[in-house]
């Protein structure tokens, strides 16, 4: 069994399962009789948006934002490229054009918004009195402080004018028809990017606890505007949403389904740990290294050659300067958690093709990655508490490059047990 390739060829089916231009058109809505005007944005919107358009039947506008080198060329709906995982001023721009684009409509038109992970920082559409630095800050913060996805989207969506259902209450009463990638777990439409067209459960009190809990220092403006009714935002039950239609075509335990068949036709026992693991990616690795370790002495209870298998999405709490994603960081940590046992292997990469800020998706570790590392002078140990996984990965040749990959169903992890 050549384990490297195996890993990489579970890799790719899972980024297949969530691929646009297989997921999409099957859940596209029926021609309306007014016109159709397409908005969206995420990281896998500009693959969504052409879908749509190779797949419609009759004309339609729009405008989509993803990120910078997500770009897919459509005829009609414009695409846009911004910044992420923290705003800039094209993200801004964009943003502010799509309230004008689905207003004056009538309940004879549609809107039908194509929103995946990712959208919330590339929609970036500051309330009023609340700057784009604001944001930025905002953003930079919830990033470093190791808040889960669901607290950084509750902050971002009271202190948006798009986010938390406001986008789709400005189409009313336009049908709004919102196809989704999910890229949390939980798969909560009220969190993926946000949730611009879904009612939001959460408060401007629950923003406020976010802040609390994770010492946050935000601005006077930020913290002001908190403060007012205007940062709340639709709730369910709102008469302008709940005609609004909201599909999942896309999900991350769809791709763990599509890369656990894989395996078992390669003839392995498949361990589930499910679609919505979080925590710190360190932690994470401990737990699943542990559980790694039991199979590989006594069988845990699976039958070997075996795979453990699990999405979601671990955060990093950063306190050095070193370059490397979650995926990374949660390899190396896995790494020397398994201490080099010659019977694992590992793969770790999030299906969008980049892990953080960095070129790759993640990286792959083998019995002999801590003594291949040692070899070449470094310490993993001191690289792991710098945050510097991809320095030791990029050295050893170990990092996974596809590129941006154009869907988002979160992270995928492996664990090959032989």
């Amino acid at each position: 069994m050549d384990a490297p390739a195996l890993l990489n060829a579970l890799f790719e089916a899972a980024v297949a399962a969530a691929d646009p231009a297989r997921c999409l058109p099957p859940h596209l809505p029926a021609r309306p009789k007014g016109q159709v005007v397409v908005i969206g944005a995420g990281k896998a919107s500009g693959a969504m948006a052409r879908a749509v358009e190779d797949h419609w039947d009759g004309p339609l506008e729009g405008l989509v934002i993803t990120r910078y080198g997500h770009k897919v060329p459509c005829r009609a709906i414009e695409v846009v490229e911004a910044a992420h995982p923290v705003p800039d001023q094209a993200g801004r721009d964009a943003a502010r054009r799509m309230v004008p684009l689905v207003s004056g409509l009538s309940a004879d038109d549609l809107v039908l918004c194509l929103i995946s992970g990712g959208g919330s920082a590339l929609m970036a559409a500051p309330a009023d009195g609340i700057s784009l630095d604001d944001k930025r800050e905002v953003n930079r913060q919830l990033l470093a402080c190791g808040a889960t996805i669901s607290e950084m989207n509750c902050l971002r969506k009271h202190l948006s004018a798009l986010k938390g259902g406001r986008l789709a209450a400005a189409a009313y009463p336009a049908q709004v028809v919102t196809l989704l990638i999910s890229d949390v777990p939980g798969d909560d439409p009220a969190t993926i990017a946000s949730g611009p067209t879904v009612p939001d459960p959460t408060t401007r009190a629950d923003a406020l606890g976010v802040i609390a809990r994770h010492g946050l220092e935000l601005s006077a403006s930020v913290m002001a505007f908190l403060g007012t009714e205007a940062a709340e935002t639709p709730k369910p039950g709102d008469p302008r949403l709940t005609g609004a239609i909201t599909t999942m075509i896309a999900a991350p335990k769809m791709s763990i389904k599509a890369a656990a068949n894989l395996a078992r036709q390669a003839g392995l026992s498949v361990i589930d740990l499910g679609d919505a693991v979080e925590g710190e990616a360190r932690d994470v690795a401990q737990d699943h290294a542990a559980r790694a370790l039991a199979i590989a002495a006594d069988g845990g209870g699976a039958t070997r050659p075996a795979l453990l298998v699990s999405g979601g999405e671990t955060t990093v709490t950063i306190k050095g300067n070193g370059r490397g994603g979650r995926n990374a960081e949660y390899a190396l940590a896995l790494a020397i958690a398994l201490d080099g046992h010659p019977a694992v292997h590992a793969i770790a990469c999030d299906t969008d093709g980049i892990d953080g800020s960095q070129d790759n998706a993640g990286a792959i570790i083998a019995p002999d990655t801590l003594a291949r590392a040692r070899t070449a002078g470094l310490d993993p140990q001191a690289l792991l508490e710098n945050n510097d996984a991809y320095s030791l990965f990029e050295a050893l040749g170990d990092l996974v490059i596809t590129g941006p990959t154009l869907t988002n169903v979160n992270d995928f992890r492996a664990i090959l047990i032989g």
